[in-house]
């Protein structure tokens, strides 16, 4: 089912969901599945898999010398989706991204969704690999979620690549893509990037996925602007709980968001990370209640793996 008509169906109520991030290379799958079971109570209707884009590792190839050689530290996405929809009989969101595809590999994975009955997808540009002053596309690449939302809105339609499939069984993506509150580090002001929200909107995305924020003020004077500007779509809030004291500085330094001087208060005054993370639980409780309480179609939690938080948050929400 599609992430919207899960939304239609709860008629006004907020639901859960959650996004995971795919072992690293070696580890084991199990360990993913020990960290969803524990949110399988709060029935989620879909759970987002993140896509890692490719970088560079240095191996040494003897007398001193490094070789740089590209690889994907998370690979698995796909395979990720296909098992928890199996495992748990819920929806999944694969991460699609520019950064480090051709055209013709989304067209793969996008076919591979089809086949698999995977039909919702999150349409992202990436973020530039770390030896990147700025994001640069691969080769024969899509440039911009834009234009990934183009791609796979013209699959919907049955026109591929290179020739068009006269098929009763075509592809019906949902597409899922990122909004920004307190917009994306590169835009040049916030009415620029709404404007670069609504154009994604009108190629064919079906909903909003917010990046996290801490202040709800944020996310509702984003959503009152994206609504006067036409943008209609549900508009999914993210949250993501603070939970050590690095957070304070590296999540401004990346993501270019404000943390608000009360929770900056907040974990200046604990002594250790136990208490940063207990205080990063209680205000995205309090978060989450007022969010719901304004009707959010959906509350969507950044796990980043670990579940533990986030069931002490959805156990006081749902």
């Amino acid at each position: 089912m599609k992430v919207t008509e899960h939304i239609e169906n709860a008629k006004g109520e907020t639901l859960f969901s959650f996004e995971i991030i795919p072992p690293q290379k070696g580890k084991s799958i199990q360990e993913l599945y020990d960290n969803i079971d524990p949110l399988m109570e709060f029935k989620p209707p879909f759970i987002d898999v993140t896509t890692s884009r490719e970088e560079y590792i240095y191996v040494e190839k003897g007398n001193g010398l490094l070789d740089k050689k590209l690889t994907r530290m998370r690979p698995g996405t796909l395979g990720i989706c296909a098992s928890i929809k199996h495992k748990y009989n819920v929806d999944t969101v694969p991460h699609v991204l520019c950064g480090g595809f051709t055209k013709e590999e989304t067209e793969y994975l996008l076919v591979d969704c089809h086949y698999l009955g995977i039909n919702n997808v999150m349409a992202l540009r990436g973020d530039a690999m770390k030896d990147e002053q700025s994001f640069v596309a691969k080769e024969g690449g899509n440039n911009f979620a834009i234009d990934l939302v183009q791609q796979i809105n013209k699959l919907n339609d049955g026109k591929y690549l290179h020739d068009v499939m006269h098929v009763d069984n075509k592809a019906d993506f949902c597409i899922g893509v990122a909004g920004y509150p307190e917009k994306h580090l590169e835009s040049p002001s916030l009415l620029s990037d709404l404007k670069r929200l609504k154009e994604k909107v009108d190629a064919g995305a079906d909903y909003v996925v917010t990046q996290m924020f801490f202040d709800n003020e944020k996310y509702f004077q984003f959503v009152a602007k994206a609504r006067e500007m036409g943008i209609t779509v549900p508009i999914i809030p993210g949250i993501k709980p603070l939970a050590v004291q690095r957070h304070l500085q590296i999540l401004p330094q990346i993501f270019r968001i404000d943390l608000p001087e009360d929770l900056i208060h907040a974990v200046d005054q604990c002594k250790n990370n136990t208490e940063i993370r207990q205080v990063g639980i209680e205000w995205a409780i309090q978060q989450s209640l007022e969010l719901k309480a304004a009707g959010v179609p959906v509350l969507h939690y950044y796990s980043m793996g670990k579940s533990e938080n986030i069931r002490q948050i959805a156990s006081r929400v749902f």
